[in-house]
């Protein structure tokens, strides 16, 4: 059904639509772009995943030295300027943790400080050094009626990592799809320049009998100039067909990212194709289960309940509370500043009313309940657009099964009524015309059917992008993700 290529001298590469697919996927600009994107999305959820571990953190200060005049208050209660030289060193060491359930924090401390006062000293002439420790202090604040923050990323946030993953592998089909289209771009060239090629040595030919039978007044001369016009069109259309199949090869190797100047020769995937049936329900079904875009529907739903909830909790009425609980001691020796500690408590309730807003707050509350039921309208509208494009995907599939079928058999037709009439021609039993005519549907058939061909894998690929399953292999499309990161 298609004509062999004719063999250059110069040495090429064969390459399989498989084979371009594969090198497409590790390493053409849309596979790197891909995949950052999904570690983007991965170092996302890994970073919303922290906010909710426990977090131990040291806080030092070595030392912080200060001499300057101060205003100091005296015994009686009045105050004079006096010098101060002092260096204070301290260290804090704290563990603390985010509370999904509440959006509150708990926390443990443990700290240290240590006073040097350098302008005065001791019976010895040392100076004299104060410590103060906090052996242990457990606290614990919480906004009680605020937006609870880790309560909201806890349900999204894993949401969008599953849709990110199905995001990457939809792409990575993406990338099958117009590394397809590419190849067989390149392909239709290809076939297109050796058709060219071939016509030219099919009209030299021609020309040379028509001449002939010109001279020997068998045909008129405007049968002649046909012939000849026909050869020069045929030396027109190889030029074409040749700078074409550069510029189309430079695509396909520019998005492959090959650096050598290897000519690829495309190998049409024919007994590759295979006719299956795809039950439409189960790839509707398949659909709504693994692309992305099925899963986006209710994390934009949450999404809209989450902005209805911070509008009802800002700027209404909220209490915060605070509650600490711990150990002290001061000491003008390290060894005594860890003895007979002293406990300490710290509580602390506050409220906040909002008394009169003018309706600020509940027609923040009443906007963010319009756009809800806007995206909730729009998510039903989408849904059914949805399953309706995965219903017509399939049927299309099928129909270009038999497209393929009816264009593979055309092409067969096409060429051997080509060789007939032009053997016919030969013998001077048809005209040139019909020559021309049976010569042009015949390299038409040709490119039709690779189109077909074309259509047939486009089909398959954007079936498997929808769905996230080969049917061909019955089997889900997945990978490791790990490997990725």
């Amino acid at each position: 059904m298609i004509a062999n290529p004719l063999i250059s001298q110069q040495v090429k590469k064969k390459m399989t639509l498989s084979d371009a697919i594969v090198i497409a996927q590790r390493q053409s600009p849309d596979a790197l772009s891909a995949k950052n994107r999904f570690l983007k999305s991965f170092w996302e959820m890994r970073t919303s995943e922290a906010t909710l571990l426990p977090k131990l953190s040291l806080d030092a200060t070595f030392p912080r030295y200060t001499r300057a005049i101060e205003k100091i208050v005296q015994p009686d209660g009045s105050e004079a300027f006096r010098e101060r030289s002092l260096a204070n060193t301290s260290a804090d060491l704290s563990l603390s943790k985010n509370i999904a359930l509440t959006g509150g924090q708990v926390y443990l401390q443990s700290g240290l400080q240590r006073i040097d006062y350098l302008n005065i000293g001791d019976a010895a002439g040392r100076p004299p050094t104060a410590w103060l420790s906090t052996p242990l202090v457990i606290g614990y604040s919480q906004n009680i009626f605020g937006f609870n923050t880790y309560k909201w990323s806890k349900k999204i946030d894993p949401m969008r990592y599953n849709e990110a993953k199905r995001k990457y592998l939809e792409e990575i089909e993406q990338i099958s799809i117009n590394t397809t289209n590419l190849f067989f771009n390149l392909l239709v060239s290809q076939i297109q320049k050796n058709v060219a090629e071939q016509n030219i040595a099919y009209y030299d030919t021609l020309y040379k009998i028509g001449l002939g039978r010109f001279n020997l007044g068998k045909i008129g001369e405007n049968e002649l100039l046909q012939l000849e016009l026909g050869f020069l069109n045929a030396q027109a259309n190889y030029e074409t067909s040749a700078l074409e199949l550069e510029d189309r090869m430079f695509k396909l190797k520019s998005y492959l990212r090959l650096q050598d100047d290897i000519p690829i020769e495309p190998t049409p995937p024919i007994q590759e194709v295979s006719f299956f049936e795809i039950p439409a329900d189960k790839a509707v079904e398949l659909a709504n289960k693994n692309n992305s875009q099925a899963l986006s529907f209710d994390r934009r739903l949450l999404e809209a309940d989450r902005q209805v909830n911070i509008a009802k909790t800002t700027d209404r009425f909220s209490a915060n509370m605070f509650a600490q609980y711990g150990l002290t001691q001061s000491a003008n020796s390290l060894s005594e500043v860890y003895h007979n500690t002293q406990d300490q408590q710290l509580l602390v309730f506050g409220i906040k009313i909002p008394i009169l807003d003018w309706g600020l707050a509940k027609g923040r509350i009443k906007v963010a309940e319009s756009d809800r039921e806007i995206v909730r309208t729009s998510i039903e509208q989408e849904r059914v657009d949805f399953d309706q494009s995965v219903f017509l995907q399939v049927m299309d599939f099928k129909m270009q099964q038999r497209r393929l079928q009816i264009a593979g058999k055309s092409d067969t037709v096409a060429w051997k009524s080509y060789d007939i009439a032009r053997q016919r021609y030969l013998v001077d039993k048809v005209s040139i015309t019909d020559l021309t005519t049976s010569q042009i549907n015949s390299d038409n058939s040709k490119i039709n059917y690779i189109r077909s061909l074309q259509n047939y894998w486009i089909n398959y690929f954007q079936i498997r992008k929808l769905t996230m399953f080969d049917f061909d292999k019955n089997e889900e499309i997945s990978i490791n993700f790990d490997l990725i990161r």
